[in-house]
């Protein structure tokens, strides 16, 4: 531990003043509550400072309940909570106030400015947390006879008002800063949904199309060319299908007998019940059902996955804006289930169930790594020659699919859900190939620059916590402010 100055002293909070704890007046006497008196509970903890409370009860529930008054200017800590998992909720508060069982109070004496030591206990939050939690399936609590024991450095009064304004001073700076961060971040996803949006509207490559006229056709050459590919992959995969059964049935009928290919499923020219209105398309382009571009969405592997084992299969959680996040994995290591349910690099998948916020996240396979994907996901199983993966993943996170799903989700209590079914019949914007690759390129280029942009404020606001943990350092080590 750092010296302190010659003025300074370690003391415990057992000697700083007197803790309060708080209590629940009955919720059957209705005397007792919509008072006056503050009730605080750790869903008003999220400011440094308590001014007022979501509850307040009244001057009979303190007489007759366990609910005692703190004084103003006492120290609130929460020390019944799940959020001490990673976080030690303080503050102080500026009125009398009562508080609920979750919470602890220390009201101090003349001479121990309550700031000064809301502000010690959160430069020394992480530690308080590792000596003085006890853990729990779902809630943690902070042991009190551990935290009473606790030391933290103290200054004397004077200078305890001035490394206060200090920090007060540098963290306002800081959070101006880290205001203007969010703004920036929040600014960039803005961006990045407009630029989905101009994708899908034809206005991303209107220089391309000018530039290459020789390579627009018509909507319905455009369909024609999409059909005929679909008629002739189910006859190659009849024939395929043909002489696979006719060597089994060579070989004495031994083993799984082939399946039969699917005749893929046929959609109205039209689109049909649409809750939403589709943007115009530039010539060449036409809106047409998803499922013309795939040879038939499936579900993925129902199996129990664990911790560990031979091949990691893919969650709703590891799709992350478009791409496949390898962090926090499940496993399986069952044959048939690898054998049925593995990726190939390509390969869309889709989220059909979950919140509502998250149900339609999309993201493509690169390959990366061998991998299943879970039952939750649906592998939309694109035709390449009609239509690219990461176009295909492009469009489906952008605005004009989000608000389609929205219309065609089927809401249960806690969550969502969009099937195969209803992902067939999504309205898709056809074009080109060669106009699909462009903007692909552009799109690529543009986000990338976006991502590296959002990488750098992120490190910056991770800088900015740094920073802020460095001036409490600081602070509680005597080196802020002089000791004149």
């Amino acid at each position: 531990m750092t010296e302190l100055p010659a003025t300074w002293a370690n003391a415990k909070f057992s000697d700083f003043g007197t803790w309060i704890g708080g209590g629940t007046p009955s919720k059957a006497n209705p005397r007792f509550w919509n008072g006056p008196i503050p009730w605080v509970s750790p869903k008003d903890m999220k400011t440094k400072v308590i001014r007022k409370a979501i509850d307040g009860i009244t001057e009979e529930a303190v007489e007759n309940s366990a609910a005692k008054l703190v004084p103003a200017g006492s120290v609130l800590i929460v020390t019944r909570s799940g959020i001490l998992a990673h976080t030690l909720p303080i503050a102080v508060t500026a009125v009398e106030s009562t508080l609920n069982q979750d919470l602890k109070a220390l009201a101090l004496p003349d001479g121990i400015g309550s700031e000064y030591i809301a502000w010690g206990m959160r430069a020394f939050e992480q530690r308080i947390l590792d000596k003085c939690r006890k853990g729990g399936t779902t809630v943690h609590s902070i042991e009190m006879p551990r935290l009473a024991s606790f030391e933290l450095p103290i200054a004397p009064t004077n200078e305890q008002r001035r490394i206060v304004e200090k920090i007060e001073a540098m963290f306002d700076e800081i959070d101006k800063g880290v205001e203007s961060l969010q703004t920036a971040r929040t600014t960039l996803g803005l961006y990045r949904q407009s630029l989905l949006k101009s994708a899908f509207e034809g206005r991303l490559t209107a220089d391309w199309r000018a530039q290459n006229a020789d390579k627009l056709g018509t909507p319905e050459t455009l369909l024609a060319r999409i059909r005929h590919e679909r008629d002739t992959r189910y006859k190659t995969a009849l024939d395929t299908w043909q002489d696979a059964l006719a060597k089994w049935r060579a070989d004495g009928e031994k083993g799984k007998k082939p399946a039969k290919p699917k005749r893929p499923t046929t959609f109205p020219d039209q689109l049909q019940n649409l809750r939403i209105e589709l943007p115009d398309l530039p010539h060449g382009w036409t809106w047409a059902h998803l499922g013309l571009c795939s040879s038939g969405p499936e579900y993925g592997t129902a199996a129990k996955s664990a911790d560990t084992g031979a091949v990691p299969v893919i969650r709703m959680g590891n799709l992350q804006r478009g791409r496949i996040d390898w962090g926090n994995l499940a496993f399986t290591s069952d044959p048939d289930e690898i054998e049925q349910y593995s990726l190939k690099p390509g390969d869309v998948l889709f989220n059909r169930t979950n919140s509502p916020e998250l149900v339609g996240k999309t993201s493509i396979y690169k390959g990366e790594r061998p991998a299943l994907f879970a039952g939750y996901l649906v592998r939309v199983n694109q035709i390449e020659e009609i239509t690219s993966g990461p176009y295909l993943t492009y469009f489906l996170n952008s605005p004009i699919a989000s608000e389609h799903g929205k219309t065609v989700k089927t809401d249960g209590v806690n969550q969502s859900n969009i099937n195969a079914s209803k992902l067939q019949e999504y309205p898709f914007p056809y074009c080109s190939s060669a106009e699909q690759a462009e903007i692909v390129r552009i799109l690529d280029e543009k986000l990338e620059a976006a991502d590296a942009l959002e990488a750098e404020i992120d490190a910056a606001l991770t800088r900015a916590d740094a920073l802020r943990q460095s001036i409490l350092k600081k602070a509680f080590s005597g080196q802020l402010v002089p000791q004149d």
